[in-house]
């Protein structure tokens, strides 16, 4: 489907555009002028992490378009926790960690997108600055939901809600059908951020909720009561669920998750993350966690071996530069440079690129043209007899050398070297 939008055109480019209520309605609006757009965030811990960031940069994007983005933060619905894809009820936090969460994960989201001065209290703002367009806003829905009456909200917004209906959404149905008890706390989840999306479009003429696959009955509860309720026309658009190419959960590494505080992770293992992505992945990350022009990554995507370690670390420095700045970047290249070049590097903090197991052993010249260290096995063999050739900084001789599981370290990693300044590390998946 073609859009006549230019931030529906660029979503759909870019990956971001999985469901939606009404595709050519919100086309319209887009294309008839600004569009106010939220997406919620529930504060249940210290940090985002990099699966937070899709909706992130895709309301930047929403920005970017001129369309002004809300972030609303779930200060009184993480007092309860969503159900959505959990088994269990979530632990309860105390008011006081969901308000501490809040000011941590304020300054995460200043770094991507611009608000308005009144709200300028976070520092480092957006550093692709975005303010020649509407200023977003960040809101607190414990600011309304807390004053709430129990039994007017009932009266006026009971009637609107059909448990049937409830029912057979994914949440509950998964929940009900692995017989795991669901409370009424967590049934009250789904109201309380249908009621979110009818404040803002009464106060901030929000007409669009943005969201994951995983909010999309959520946010059919909201389009429904607004409609319902105040008698407008609202829409839901949802992103697809991430996942990296072997189909781990995105955010989750064997290391653990891949925060956005700096002091929960830092700029250089964030660096990475990136650096280290599957080949399968480069095109999809360049697209959704990058702002690079969508021509320039068509032909960063389909590059092979060497030239595609170029383009992972073009998106390392892309999707580093957004969340910590162009001066943590340079910090990160001379710490990447001066662990490199040392002689005897600790290999176990040093960026890798993956190997199969399955790929073991292999012949040290076909593995150089692989790493783009040689063009040919020619001028490997060549390097071999010169002696500039080493694993582990050990010299290699033999131009019919083998790298073998034996030449890697208890850890899975190895050093192989071209050279004084050509390195690369590798480790066994």
């Amino acid at each position: 489907m073609s859009f006549k939008s230019d931030f529906l055109t660029e979503s759909k480019a870019r990956g971001f555009i999985h469901q939606c209520t009404d595709l050519d309605g919100l086309d319209a609006a887009f294309s008839a002028g600004t569009v106010t757009a939220y997406t919620g965030f529930d504060p249940t811990g210290p940090s985002l992490h990099v699966g937070h960031l899709m909706p992130i940069m895709w309301l930047r994007l929403l920005q970017k378009h001129g369309h002004k983005p809300i972030v609303l933060m779930g200060g009184a619905t993480s007092l309860i926790g969503d159900p959505t894809g959990k088994d269990t009820q979530r632990p309860l936090l105390t008011t006081q960690t969901v308000n501490e969460n809040i000011a941590r994960l304020t300054h995460v989201f200043a770094r991507y997108i611009d608000f308005s001065p009144s709200q300028s209290t976070c520092v480092n703002n957006a550093p692709g600055t975005l303010a020649n367009n509407a200023p977003g806003i960040l809101v607190n829905n414990n600011d309304w939901l807390s004053k709430l009456n129990y039994i007017e909200f009932l009266r006026d917004f009971g009637p609107h809600f059909s448990i049937n209906r409830m029912l057979t959404l994914d949440s509950v149905r998964t929940r009900l059908e692995r017989e795991q008890p669901l409370n009424l706390l967590e049934f009250n989840y789904m109201i309380m951020q249908a009621y979110d999306f009818l404040h803002l479009s009464k106060t901030h003429q929000c007409t669009l909720q943005m969201a994951g696959s995983d909010q999309w009955g959520n946010i059919i509860n909201g389009v429904e009561l607004t409609r319902r309720a105040a008698n407008k026309t609202v829409y839901g658009l949802t992103a697809p669920l991430l996942t990296t190419a072997s189909g781990a959960k995105m955010g989750k590494t064997e290391g653990g998750a891949v925060w956005l505080n700096a002091d929960m992770l830092s700029p250089y293992d964030f660096w990475q993350f990136w650096r280290n992505a599957a080949d399968a992945d480069v095109g999809r990350f360049l697209r959704i966690f990058t702002e690079l022009p969508l021509h320039e990554i068509e032909k960063l995507e389909v590059l092979k071996d060497a030239e595609l370690n170029e383009a992972k670390k073009i998106l390392a420095d892309e999707a580093t530069t957004l969340a910590h700045g162009s001066h943590e970047l340079a910090l990160i290249h001379e710490k990447a440079k001066q662990l490199f070049e040392a002689a005897h590097a600790n290999i176990s903090t040093l960026p890798a690129e993956p190997i199969a197991a399955a790929d073991l052993p292999i012949a040290i010249d076909d593995l150089f043209v692989r790493l783009g260290l040689t063009a040919s096995k020619g001028e490997a063999k060549r390097l071999i007899q010169g002696g500039a050739v080493r694993v582990n900084d050990q010299v290699v001789s033999d131009v019919k050398a083998l790298l073998e599981t034996t030449d890697f370290t208890e850890n899975g990693r190895v050093k192989i070297s071209s050279g004084k300044k050509k390195h690369r590390v590798l480790a066994i998946v």
